[in-house]
């Protein structure tokens, strides 16, 4: 059995104020890095194999404070990044509408092959997550490890591991700087928390 503890990147300012981040690199604001502390407090107990985490700054720097307290190498996966949103990153949803109003309704429609201006599709993204998870499982036959990642990577993975389509990718709800975890046996996936916070 394989347990990985899946960690949201903790908040960004891009978080608060309601903007698409996609693959921009944006940086964790000071509730963000209060709650990557929370999280290596809260798993300093656990005895972790291994690290792996999206390469875009958010995703490492929890990784990375929340791996000070064990002494294993941070693995950077590219195919754990967010979904690419192309022109739609650092935009909020009303100005998505605005700009462009009939992207817009194609990508909501048909989300699993449309993309939006420059970004990738749900199906792109299903593709890497799914080539990254199995790349994990197949090297962790058993043991604890750590994934951390963006919500809509979270959520895919989510529905990859319990057998769902990924389009009921937006029925998870996940915070930032949240916890969930899953246990993969070789009968299927068991999921064992999901979206634990922590009062800062």
């Amino acid at each position: 059995m394989t347990r990985i503890f899946l960690v949201r990147h903790g908040e960004t300012n891009w978080n608060t104020q309601g903007r698409f981040q996609g693959q921009s690199d944006t940086p964790l604001n000071e509730t963000g890095q209060q709650q990557a502390t929370a999280l290596g407090n809260y798993l300093k107990g656990e005895t972790l194999q291994a690290i792996y985490t999206s390469d875009l700054r958010r995703a490492w720097d929890t990784a990375r404070v929340i791996g000070t307290y064990h002494k294993l190498e941070i693995n950077p996966n590219p195919h754990l990044r967010e979904m690419n949103f192309g022109s739609w990153e650092g935009l909020v949803y009303t100005e998505i509408q605005e700009k462009f109003p009939e992207k817009l309704a194609d990508w909501q429609k048909n989300i699993m092959t449309t993309a939006p201006p420059g970004g990738e599709n749900l199906e792109q993204l299903v593709a890497r997550v799914q080539a990254a998870y199995r790349d994990i499982i197949h090297n962790n036959p058993e043991g604890d490890i750590l994934l951390v990642a963006h919500g809509g990577v979270l959520q895919v993975l989510l529905c990859f591991a319990l057998d769902l389509s990924p389009q009921k990718y937006w029925q998870f709800h996940l915070d930032p700087g949240s916890l969930s975890e899953i246990a993969v046996y070789s009968q299927g996936v068991i999921l064992n928390r999901l979206n634990l916070t922590f009062d800062l």
